[in-house]
């Protein structure tokens, strides 16, 4: 048995040895997937400041206003440090903040899904429903010509993901090669 485990280490060495060149990749995934969601709503918390920082308020979130202004300059000026992989463990601090407030005041009561399943007896009953109206009065082709209808359950399914994507950005940093935290860092090596 032994033998078998000597092996199998040696093959996972010599592989890894390959494929640390290209560790790079995922947070570079990461970073793009992340930077979109992030700066939209970022902007549009800025474009509405005021109507979203009244929703704040209707939250029981206290300073709405400051508020506003910090989770909308962490999701625009965060997600292009994300981008880029600029000060990509700093960013992803006040991000991942911003996530767990999210989950836990907006989301939390209404579950897991952010789309809410259409296998679920309940909401294939409305979704049927919304169909059959907007289909008699409705131009229900032009509607769903560019995508499924559905139904937004709102849940925590986005925020915690995002969560874990940034949770992993903070522990392994924007990446090897993609990012300017890489190329400052060869460029300024720590003293040691």
């Amino acid at each position: 048995m032994s033998s078998i485990a000597t092996k199998y280490h040696e093959f996972q060495a010599c592989v890894c040895h390959y494929l640390k060149h290209l560790d790079g990749i995922p947070p570079l995934l990461f970073r793009l997937v992340l930077f979109f969601p992030l700066y939209e709503a970022g902007s549009r918390k800025f474009e509405n400041f005021s109507s979203t920082s009244d929703w704040f308020a209707s939250l029981g979130m206290p300073m709405p206003d400051v508020m506003t202004f910090l989770a909308a300059s962490a999701e625009m000026i965060g997600g292009i440090f994300i981008l880029v992989g600029f000060a990509t463990r700093w960013a992803a601090i006040p991000l991942m903040i911003t996530m767990l407030v999210a989950a836990l005041a907006v989301h939390w009561d209404n579950g897991w899904y952010a789309i809410a399943q259409s296998s679920d007896p309940e909401v294939g009953n409305r979704l049927d429903m919304a169909r059959s109206i907007l289909k008699e009065y409705g131009n229900y082709n032009w509607l769903t010509a560019k995508g499924n209808f559905a139904i937004l359950q709102n849940g925590i399914e986005f925020a915690a993901t995002y969560f874990i994507m940034l949770a992993s950005l903070f522990f392994t940093g924007g990446g090897r090669y993609f990012s300017v935290d890489y190329w400052l860092g060869k460029a300024f090596p720590k003293a040691k």
